[in-house]
């Protein structure tokens, strides 16, 4: 079922949904399982799935050169959507991202899910791979999520690269893109980034995933900005609870948003990571009581592979 179906079938009651990594290459999907298992207590209507991009790393030879070489460090995800499917009946959301395919290798990975029965997508550029100052598009390949949209869009009128296909069958994906409430880090502005918000809503998007945040006003202001823009599909707010000291200076590095004061100076006064996970559930509960009031359609967690706190946080909501 499509995620925006799901929300309809919902009627105005908050939905509980989460996002997961696939398991490091060489460990065992039954780690993943039994980080899910718990969460199925409070019936996710869908699962997100990452993807991520490959990286390069160098080897040294015998003649003491270096050689190249190109790793996946967490394949796997088309497989576990699948085995999440057949294990729960629940329904999945694959991400597709530009970085790393032609057009061609993405049509086809889009078949692939097509054929396993998946009918949700999020369009995603994808990050740089680490050797890169910023953003590659492969030679054939899309350069922005809204040529992805586009893409998966000609495939759901059964629009295909080799146009002399007769009668072929369309696709049916529910596509989503991300939002971000503080802006993504590489628009100018915040009215810039709507703009291309909504250009990616225009050609077919039928929800929005935000950026995780830490103060609701940000959500709020965002939303109201997106309907004063005429962007009207359902925007999921994600929140993600701090777990580890660390992360009160690294998220803000790397996904680019602001920790509120208050939640900073909490986290300044724990002596060590288990105050912290007891902050980060008591402010991620508050959150997400007042988001629910607000009357969002889903709270969707960003897992990070740690189901313990979202499993506390869920325990006082749902």
């Amino acid at each position: 079922m499509k995620v925006t179906d799901h929300i309809k079938n919902a009627n105005g009651k908050t939905l509980f949904s989460i996002e997961i990594l696939p398991p490091l290459k060489g460990e065992n999907i039954q780690t993943l399982f039994s980080n899910l298992d718990p969460l199925m207590e409070f019936k996710p209507p869908f699962i997100d799935v990452t993807y991520h991009r490959e990286e390069y790393v160098y080897k040294k030879k015998e003649n003491g050169l270096l050689e190249k070489r190109s790793t996946r460090k967490r394949p796997g995800t088309v497989g576990i959507c699948a085995a999440i499917q057949n294990r729960y009946k629940v329904d999945t959301v694959p991400h597709i991202i530009c970085g790393g395919f032609n057009r061609e290798e993405t049509e086809n990975a889009l078949i692939d899910l097509h054929f396993l029965g998946i009918d949700n997508v999020l369009a995603l550029q994808g990050d740089a791979i680490k050797t890169e100052a910023r953003f590659m598009a492969d030679p054939d390949g899309h350069k922005f999520a809204s040529d992805l949209v586009e893409q998966v869009v000609s495939m759901n009128k059964g629009k295909f690269i080799d146009e002399d296909l007769e009668s072929a069958a369309p696709t049916h994906f529910c596509i989503g893109v991300a939002g971000y409430p503080e802006k993504h880090f590489s628009a100018p502005n915040l009215k810039t980034d709507l703009k291309y918000l909504k250009l990616k809503v225009d050609l077919g998007a039928e929800y929005i995933v935000t950026q995780m945040f830490f103060n609701n006003k940000k959500y709020f202001e965002f939303v109201e900005k997106c309907r004063e823009a005429g962007i009207n599909v359902p925007i999921i707010p994600g929140i993600k609870p701090l777990t580890a000291k660390s992360q009160a200076n690294i998220l803000p590095t790397i996904f680019h948003i602001d920790l509120p004061e208050e939640l900073a100076d909490e986290v300044e006064k724990c002596k060590d990571n288990a105050a912290v996970r007891q902050v980060g559930i008591e402010w991620a509960v508050k959150q997400a009581q007042e988001l629910i009031k607000f009357g969002v359609p889903t709270l969707h967690f960003y897992s990070m592979g740690k189901s313990d706190p979202i499993y506390k946080i869920a325990k006082q909501l749902f």
